[in-house]
């Protein structure tokens, strides 16, 4: 790395810049404010109206980052921090937060990871107590549409008010949806209970890892996030256990009773022992909840149409053609409102900056892809492999015993080629990955799907955590919040959207298969094929091999698919993402 090239994750490299006085990483979390300087993307001027950047030292005390002439490849990154902002972050690592604190952020992120897990294996057992089979996949649903669409606007709250107060309500309203699903008389009042825990749910989420970025430099980020993972990948792999033992030997409304005791520890430990800078009040503006409203009503319009459409009803019908235009209207509004509002729930330089727009753009395309692993793969190992629920739930989990791994390695990777060309290493590998499921005999073997999936966990743990990290350290503490709530909204969005149109793929494969069949006895429509999987023992045989290779066909197109976003990400972080992160000074 030449001298004139940004430094990321090598402090002491890079250009020295004084005005006044250095730029340290504690200037983020200690000392009042925490309002430092953001830099424009690359090749941007500086954006002085904006929330948390400086049109001058006077407004925040903090100098703008130097642009970097010298750059090759890169005209307008800025340069990486001096010796005194290396300082600055070790001073900053050396005061690591407490153990209760960093073990209350796990046990809270462990909430929101078991959850789906866990509700997924009681389904049978809540709908032969409450009924409402015909919606029951709303359970799932409406939790997902309420976090998903509150991300922008508690990670604003967190910008604004800090992230404890935001955290707080979201384990509260979590563990009072949780409460009430263990009270639920219905289907309906289950749904509607759950939709309330999905809000606090949203709060966890993108608040946790904020905060890991708050509490931790970036020379330690790893760490932290890859404990994050390793909670995923535990809850992946434990949460359908759990929930069988439930299930089968208690009543299922302790899968919900169980997260109290649990949401009551993380709030106590994070009320007593999490300690935040005091900001400057001044630096508040008024809440937009016009804003905030819009968001909330468009994010629910388009995720609810995408829910519903091709399951109950057809994509091409009056139904969905006036959701998505009622969506696309909402949007508009919502881009109305925020460019009028003081301090915007979506603000505008989510876009504008183009390390976050890349960012953003390729965890969308990461949510997409993941639908084929985690929506499809189950299907396939039960289907196609003949394997049992239990057995097929471990195939399908494989990718969480390597994704954490990787991510804690992906550290050392970064620190000699960068963030971005770390995660276009490991999304191009997951293109090779997914294509190579493709290539898999049928029938295939378990051992060989399962194979696949430790590979896709190991490009994908070298693809998202250099994104997170390296976008994180390119804003400043007023700004972290919404960032990461865009990623992780970018991230949802695309899994929504993966969902749906790979679905289509799916039936518009089987059904070709089963229109051509050459064999009798085949479901007539696709709504009896999941009938059919079930009990294939029903079918004859040359039937029940035909719907097993059709259905082998699908989950091999879908992977296809995935492969291709796969590859989308790869072209976005190759030609939008800038080749180095413009990193702020003490980040390093």
């Amino acid at each position: 790395m030449g001298m004139g090239e940004s430094a990321e994750g090598r402090p002491g490299e890079g250009v020295r810049h004084r005005t006044g006085r250095n730029v340290s990483a504690n200037a983020e979390q200690v000392g009042g404010t925490g309002e430092a300087t953001s830099a424009a993307g690359p090749g941007e001027p500086a954006r002085p109206g904006e929330a948390g950047q400086a049109a001058g030292a006077a407004d925040s005390g903090e100098p703008a980052r130097p642009r970097n002439a010298g750059q090759a490849g890169g005209a307008g990154e800025s340069g990486g921090a001096g010796r005194t902002g290396a300082r600055g972050a070790d001073a900053a690592a050396a005061g690591r937060p407490k153990g209760a604190v960093v073990a209350a952020l796990m046990l809270t992120m462990g909430l929101v990871a078991l959850d789906g897990a866990i509700v997924s294996t009681a389904v049978p057992q809540i709908v032969g107590d409450l009924g409402g089979f015909s919606v029951f996949s709303w359970i799932f649903a409406g939790y997902v549409l309420a976090g998903t669409v509150t991300l922008p606007v508690y990670g604003k709250l967190s910008d604004t008010y800090g992230r404890k107060p935001v955290l707080l309500i979201g384990i509260t309203l979590f563990l009072l949806g949780s409460l009430l699903c263990a009270a639920a008389w219905n289907m309906a009042a289950l749904i509607a209970f759950r939709i309330l825990q999905g809000l606090g749910g949203g709060a966890l989420q993108g608040t946790v890892q904020t905060l890991a970025a708050d509490l931790y430099p970036l020379k330690d980020r790893p760490r932290i996030q890859s404990r994050m993972t390793v909670v995923w990948a535990t809850s992946a792999v434990g949460g359908p256990a759990v929930g069988g033992v439930i299930a089968t030997y208690a009543d299922w409304r302790w899968i919900f009773l169980l997260n109290l005791p649990l949401a009551l520890t993380a709030l106590a430990v994070i009320a007593r022992h999490l300690t935040e800078p005091v900001r400057s009040p001044g630096r508040r503006g008024p809440i937009d909840w016009a804003g905030a409203l819009g968001v909330f009503a468009c994010g629910g319009v388009v995720l609810f149409a995408l829910v519903q459409g091709g399951v109950a009803w057809p994509w091409l019908s009056a139904p969905s053609l006036g959701l998505l235009a009622t969506g696309a209207l909402l949007a508009a509004l919502v881009v109305r409102v925020e460019r009028r509002a003081e301090e915007p729930i979506l603000p505008g330089w989510v876009w504008r900056r183009r390390t976050i727009a890349a960012v953003n753009l390729a965890m969308a395309a990461l949510g997409l892809l993941m639908a084929a692993p985690q929506v499809f793969m189950p299907t396939y190992a039960q289907a196609v492999l003949g394997l049992g629920a239990v057995n097929a739930g471990l195939v399908a989990s494989a990718m969480t015993l390597t994704w954490p791994v990787s991510a804690a390695f992906a550290q050392h990777v970064y620190r000699r080629i960068g963030f971005r060309d770390t995660a276009a290493t490991g999304v191009a590998l997951a293109a090779v990955v997914l294509f190579s499921f493709t290539l898999l005999p049928y029938p295939a073997r378990p051992w060989q799907a399962a194979t696949v999936m430790l590979l896709l966990g190991a490009a994908l743990g070298l693809f998202q955590l250099p994104l997170i990290a390296g976008v994180q350290s390119t804003v400043v503490w007023a700004e972290r919040g919404t960032t990461t709530a865009s990623v992780l909204f970018s991230r949802q969005v695309g899994q929504s959207v993966g969902a749906a149109l790979m679905g289509a793929v799916a039936n518009a494969t089987i059904a070709a298969r089963l229109t051509r069949a050459p064999v009798p006895g085949l479901p007539d429509h696709l709504d009896d094929v999941s009938k059919a999987l079930d009990r294939p023992e029903l079918l004859p045989r040359a039937a029940a091999d035909h719907l097993r290779a059709a259905v082998n066909a699908a989950v091999h197109h879908i992977f296809l698919g995935a492969a291709v976003a796969a590859l989308a990400a790869l072209v976005i972080l190759l030609t939008v993402a800038p080749r180095k992160f413009p990193v702020l000074p003490g980040q390093e």
